[in-house]
């Protein structure tokens, strides 16, 4: 496939996950958008997820296999970027899974109105439990900060990988995973929307985010609990040395208690508020 062929390079990072990857790379590599390059970089894996990257390699040559000793998923991932040679770059958990026209619906809109991130829905699922972590009515082009963040709900769901961004763009401006770190996302996302001048939203496909109970959040608790703090307040001084309104992005609680227990909870943004009874019947939107 020559370079000026490659429309978007899709970043995956791979780690032990040998019971989502087929899952994954099925969705990848029956995309509707043909013209792609699926960068699985293999991050020291222990398990079978080597034989079954090589097995999708074998049968469909447009996944290029890196192989790197364990350096964490911000390394994982500032190496796809080096090596990517899409016009765009998207990134996917090996763990989750995205729409058939997922990066088709995203690179047309981005084409469309030369937009530097173009913005998917993500729909959060767990072993019970399915619902809408973004949802995106319409499509709608944003070049005022402001607006980006509060299309993509940021920081609130800084997440990277529903959504492409120009390479030239991330190169330019030098935006990078700071390395060693979990909830990379959390600083990286708040610098993407602020740095990259034009996004666009893309209604009616989805990145299926998989949360399951042995992720490296989970497994390393005492870790990222650390991190997730450390990643906030460097979000919460960016956010506040630019200048960046979330004001509509926060979200206050209150809670109404009996003998310490929780039995009744509100959850307000924006004027709209969500009841949550025993934190199991939930009522409204937020």
């Amino acid at each position: 496939m020559k370079e000026e062929e490659i429309a978007v390079s899709v970043i995956v990072p791979v780690y032990n996950v040998e019971r989502y990857l087929a899952r994954c790379l099925d969705s990848l590599v029956n995309q509707t958008l043909k013209n792609i390059e699926i960068i699985c970089i293999n991050d020291g894996s222990t398990d079978n997820s080597t034989e079954i990257l090589n097995e999708y390699a074998q049968k469909n040559s447009r996944i290029v296999t890196v192989t790197q000793e364990n350096a964490g998923l911000s390394a994982t991932r500032n190496k796809g970027i080096d090596i990517a040679k899409g016009k765009y770059i998207g990134f996917v958990d090996s763990d989750d899974w995205v729409s058939l026209d997922f990066f088709e619906k995203l690179f047309q809109a981005a084409e469309k109105y030369q937009a530097d991130i173009a913005v998917g829905n993500i729909i959060r699922l767990h072993k019970f439990h399915k619902k809408f972590h973004l949802k995106i009515q319409r499509e709608e082009v944003a070049e005022d900060v402001n607006q980006k963040f509060l299309l993509c709900d940021c920081p609130e769901m800084s997440y990277v990988w529903n959504k492409i961004y120009r390479s030239d763009s991330l190169r330019q401006n030098n935006l990078r995973f700071t390395d060693g770190m979990i909830y990379e996302d959390v600083i990286f996302t708040p610098r993407a929307l602020y740095y990259l001048p034009k996004m666009v939203t893309v209604p009616y496909t989805y990145y299926y985010y998989w949360r399951r109970n042995d992720s490296i959040v989970v497994t390393n608790s005492e870790k990222a609990n650390s991190d997730k703090i450390k990643a906030l307040k460097i979000a919460e001084d960016f956010i506040k040395e630019h200048d960046i309104d979330v004001s509509k992005q926060k979200v206050e609680t209150s809670r109404f208690k009996i003998f310490g227990v929780t039995i009744f909870k509100t959850q307000t943004r924006n004027r709209k508020t969500r009841y949550l009874l025993f934190n199991i019947f939930k009522f409204g939107k937020i």
